[in-house]
């Protein structure tokens, strides 16, 4: 028979009348090969410039550690060194002795025992911008000198990063033979160590960015010039790496995707996007991206999210996942960033030395279950209710 009117007024009704509403950007997870993330927060490499010879300590376990407890989907270990001439100070870390294998090991095996977050390294090679002062040394970013174990630094062209330093030696095809396999040595001995991601530097005026930067690249050979050239080294490098790291675990890289030189004579998005789709097609996972560094007189328009512009074009032109990085302030930067499709992953510095516990005080706020981060059980007393 015929429905009667309220019958007919009546909607279907749902098959699930009391739907789990979505959890906010932040909490869902992310996928990168084998690996998977809790929620899509990411600590940030951070110098700590406390390192003994390279050797990472228990500042670096405190400090890694804590952030791994503070709910943290990813946490990137700071700029570790392939070589001792890769460094920029004395303190910083590296990963070219196997001494430094198993102090990472070490800080590796508590965050996978302790906390629910994954943890990466980022190598790196300083280039030019090494053999320095740490920051609260009183003359911040100055070069050493030889009475305090200075040494001598590599570039693609003997071009110094400031006037008044010392120029840095051009590299060889055999420094550039060497490094590479600088590179994939200290992979090998990541994967070794138990890292689960693997970020390659190619950011800030060290090294691998150099090389793509016609700031700092004047070569006349076939490492310099055209975009193709200058991609060449970092790309080798790239490969190098990506043949010694698991193929199960995903690597990303960390780039300069803009110069800020309003002439055009520096690094431009433009490349950064071709540079990003040779990457990928040589299976890098994420794209970090970042900006300046090549020159100080780069004119950098700093600001909130400055950079999510570059990681936007990036990600839309390349068609490759990232990571946005630079004044994110907090988690709801981050959602904002995620929700509207700008990048995959939030990458937040000092927001996470301020507050180590950032992850779990925004599960805190949004109400989200525990699914998205871990509490720890010694903690969870403590843990803040909404």
């Amino acid at each position: 028979g015929a429905a009667t009117t309220a019958e007919a007024a009546t909607p279907n009704p749902s098959p699930h009348p009391n739907p789990t509403p979505a959890p906010p950007p932040i909490f869902t997870p992310y996928h990168a090969r084998s690996l998977e993330l809790p929620n899509r927060i990411v600590v940030s490499p951070m110098c700590q410039y406390s390192a003994e010879d390279g050797a990472v300590n228990d500042w670096h376990l405190v400090h890694l550690g804590s952030r791994a407890m503070g709910g943290a989907g990813l946490v990137i270990a700071e700029m570790t060194d392939v070589s001792a001439e890769g460094r920029i100070t004395h303190g910083c870390a590296g990963m070219y002795t196997r001494q430094h294998v198993a102090a990472w090991t070490r800080i590796v095996d508590f965050v996978h025992a302790r906390t629910a977050a994954k943890i990466g390294v980022q190598l790196a090679h300083a280039g030019r911008k090494g053999s320095t002062h740490h920051p609260w040394a009183g003359n911040e970013d100055y070069p050493l000198r030889p009475a305090e174990g200075a040494w001598q630094t590599l570039a693609p062209s003997p071009l110094p990063y400031k006037l008044d330093w010392p120029p840095p030696r051009e590299m060889t095809r055999t420094d550039i033979e060497r490094t590479t396999a600088d590179f994939a040595r200290a992979a090998q001995w990541a994967d070794e160590a138990g890292f689960d991601w693997l970020e390659l530097h190619a950011a800030h005026g060290y090294l691998l960015s150099t090389f793509l930067s016609p700031l700092a690249n004047q070569r006349p050979d076939d490492y310099g010039g055209s975009l193709e050239n200058r991609m060449r080294f970092p790309l080798a490098v790239f490969t190098a790496v990506r043949a010694a790291w698991p193929a199960h675990k995903p690597i990303s890289v960390r780039l300069t995707a803009s110069d800020w030189m309003p002439d055009g004579s520096g690094t431009t998005p433009e490349e950064s996007v071709v540079f990003a789709r040779q990457l990928a097609a040589r299976g890098c996972d994420l794209i970090d991206v970042s900006s300046g560094g090549n020159s100080p007189d780069s004119p950098v328009e700093y600001g909130r999210m400055y950079q999510v512009p570059f990681a936007d074009q990036i990600r839309h032109q390349a068609r490759v996942p990232v990571m946005a990085v630079g004044a994110l302030l907090g988690a709801d930067h981050a959602n904002t960033v995620l929700a509207a499709g700008r990048a995959d992953l939030a990458v937040m510095a000092r927001p996470h030395l301020a507050d180590p516990y950032l992850t779990v005080h925004a599960a805190a706020a949004y109400g989200v279950g525990e699914e998205g981060y871990s509490w720890p059980g010694q903690y969870v007393r403590g843990r803040p209710r909404r």
